[in-house]
């Protein structure tokens, strides 16, 4: 590059230009620069300087600072420098010093153009500034530039951008001719407001679709969830743009088919960062986390660098499966890369090591963030609520509004859910009244849920009934689902068998609602009932739900089902099992609780039934692959047995193992013989 800067003396003015427009880095920049300001024609220094200001203001490798410094040099600055300054700051993460600078251009008598109008009414619009924006449209008026095609479509988008959509269509009726930025424009609003008729009637309209138009209601079918009509705009699309693929990718994500989203994926002529990410999203989403990280690493293997929204995904997906050893890797990447830990992708982090058990990495990260939102709040206490840590949930909750945060309606699902689980009748009556009382919010169903759950729980069941039947708002299958779940541990068959059946009503295929009050029966002993509602299950279509228990070692998550045979060291787990089982009667005694197995069938078999449970298969398989003193970590999908719950309890006692079990209502910690959650669950 050194030799190609001494030119720059006396070059005539395209050379000028051609060698800024080479100019690939601001290092690159000073090196011409110092050229130009020993330029001995000071006529060719004035326009050697001009193109300087444009390139740092609006090119991607100059830089806006160096420009203004520039600009300030100049004595009587060009209406292209004022131009070059507004267009950069508008472009940049100070569109409001592009409003400054038109009002310091007209104070000193500097007319605007043509030119200059678009990127003010842009600006105005990246800074939500309709008052500003109004008068620029009066200076727009006034100059007589408001029939020009480029400045009557910033302002057309200036008003759709403020959902104005009576001012931006009167402004559209007005263009002639309307050109294609207009309509898409219009187009846009329209979408923006859900009005897809009236954007469809312009769309049709159109002589000329460009790209933008195609995209703009697909998109918006998209947005309204319309996955038919998003797919017959592009079918019938002339030309498509990674945008276009985007947008039908989301399209069917949006609507839940993940097949089809894939199917969209695997078509794709090519695919950005945007692609990865939306189909990353898409399987985290529904739940499909073992995707999410098989696609990361195809993803790594067509080298696309991944960005938040990436990573994001990803810790999602560890939450999901526990698999705290992959989403440590993550965040060492995030530190490794220097990626700036936002607040969104900090709580995700937060998020995930809540839900992997590791509590205390939660903690850590949580009051790293400076910036810490709403969300941020309600992560960590929903995580202390998860952990059975209620009296730390409600010094957070404390601590949040001391910082100034306040309280929405998800923070209190979380500190009643604290309360729910650490059977905190008192304090979880008092938030409860508190909400409305002290912070204005009203109950909703699922605060409702909450309450009924703690009531419940600590065996008030005949008042639960009563909050769900005089409860403003009508009961969900979720409320009646707390219910029915204080009558298992309190064994109120009577309200149980009326509770179960307003269930099976609200939910006729949802498995879980069948199998707990079959449950209920089987501890009475009332077998004509439990196969009553088996048959009523099989009736109706209704499968269980298989147990499923997963646990990573060593970065490799494995899953597990009861009786699972197909494991390729289900020899040695079966041996493990049967060593515990000899060491738990030995030291303790123990036998299976059987009082919950679902068949009347003969002791043995229930026994051999809870004894090959998916989350003591993990755990043996646990005990085989790791070493004191690191945890066993696993995650089970539906709630953890009585007879598992004990078991696991004796063997953190005689193997000196701690054992962190997530089950689908919570997480218990297993140390020494007892359980963090008191056997309260």
């Amino acid at each position: 590059m050194t030799g190609s800067l001494n030119p720059v003396r006396n070059l005539p003015k395209p050379a000028i230009d051609v060698l800024l427009e080479s100019c690939k880095s601001m290092r690159e920049f000073k090196q011409i620069h110092s050229q130009i300001i020993k330029e001995e024609s000071s006529h060719l220094r004035s326009y050697a300087t001009v193109r300087a200001i444009s390139f740092c203001a609006v090119s991607p490798n100059g830089s806006i600072e160096y420009a203004k410094a520039l600009f300030h040099q100049l004595e009587n600055p060009t209406i292209f420098s004022w131009n070059s300054i507004i267009r950069g700051l508008c472009n940049s993460r100070y569109p409001h010093e592009a409003i400054l600078f038109y009002h310091r251009m007209l104070q000193e008598g500097s007319p605007p153009n043509k030119y200059t109008f678009p990127f003010v009414i842009k600006a105005s619009t990246e800074c939500s500034a309709m008052k500003c924006g109004l008068l620029v449209h009066a200076h727009v008026v006034t100059l007589g530039f408001d029939s020009d095609p480029y400045v009557h479509s910033s302002l057309i988008h200036m008003y759709v951008s403020r959902k104005d959509l009576i001012a931006a269509h009167k402004l559209f009726d007005e263009c002639s001719p309307r050109d294609v930025v207009s309509r898409n424009s219009m187009i846009d609003g329209y979408v923006k407001c859900g009005d897809l008729e009236k954007a469809q009637a312009i769309f049709d309209r159109m002589e000329y679709k460009d790209v933008v138009s195609w995209n703009t209601m697909i998109n918006g079918y998209t947005t309204m969830g319309n996955l038919e009509g998003a797919t017959k705009l592009f079918n019938e699309m002339p030309q498509r743009t990674i945008i276009s693929w985007n947008s039908m990718l989301a399209a069917h994500a949006k609507c839940g088919d993940v097949e089809g989203a894939f199917e969209i994926f695997q078509q794709m002529p090519w695919r950005d960062v945007v692609s990865w990410n939306a189909m990353l999203a898409c399987y985290a989403q529904s739940g499909q986390s073992h995707n999410v990280l098989s696609l990361f690493k195809e993803m790594q293997e067509a080298r696309v660098k991944p960005t938040d929204a990436t990573i994001v995904s990803l810790l999602s997906a560890c939450a999901h499966l526990g698999a705290v050893d992959q989403g440590i890797q993550l965040h060492e990447y995030i530190c490794n890369h220097k990626i700036a830990l936002n607040t969104i992708l900090a709580t995700s982090l937060v998020d995930m090591y809540a839900k992997c058990g590791s509590l205390s990495q939660a903690v850590q990260v949580f009051y790293e963030i400076k910036s810490k939102d709403v969300l941020a709040w309600n992560t960590i206490i929903a995580g202390m609520a998860m952990h059975g840590q209620a009296e730390k949930a409600l010094q957070l909750f404390n601590e949040m509004q001391e910082a100034g945060i306040k309280p929405d309606d998800i923070t209190f699902v979380a500190v009643l859910s604290a309360c729910s689980h650490a059977g905190m009748v008192d304090e979880g009556r008092r938030l409860y009244r508190c909400m409305s009382e002290t912070y204005s919010i009203s109950p909703k169903v699922e605060h409702y849920g909450c309450v009924i759950d703690l009531l419940a729980r600590a065996g008030l069941v005949e008042e639960a009934l009563l909050l769900i039947e005089t409860m403003p708002v009508e009961p969900n299958a979720s409320a009646w689902g707390a219910l029915l779940g204080g009558c298992r541990i309190h064994k109120n068959i009577a309200l149980a068998e009326l509770v179960g059946s307003r269930l099976l009503k609200l939910q006729p295929q949802h498995s879980g609602r069948y199998v707990l009050l079959s449950n209920i029966y089987a501890t009475a002993k009332r077998w004509d009932e439990v196969r009553r509602i088996r048959s009523l299950m099989k009736c109706k279509g209704v499968a269980k739900v298989p147990g499923l228990t997963t646990i990573e070692l060593k970065g490799v998550v494995h899953q597990f089902v009861a009786g699972d045979s197909s494991h390729p060291a289900v020899s040695n787990i079966y041996n493990k099992l049967s060593e515990i089982t000899n060491r738990l009667k030995n030291a303790f005694g123990y036998l299976p609780d059987t009082k919950e197995a679902l068949f009347d069938i003969e002791e043995e078999e229930k026994e051999h039934i809870l004894s090959v449970h998916s989350e003591k298969l993990a755990i043996a398989y646990g005990l085989i692959q790791s070493n004191p003193p690191e945890p066993v970590r696993i995650v089970k999908n539906l709630r953890v047995c009585m007879d598992c719950h004990h078991w696991t309890k004796m063997i953190s006692e005689i193997y000196e193992r701690e054992i962190i079990m997530r089950d689908r209502n919570r997480f218990h910690h297993f140390v020494k013989g007892r359980c963090s959650c008191r056997d309260y669950w």
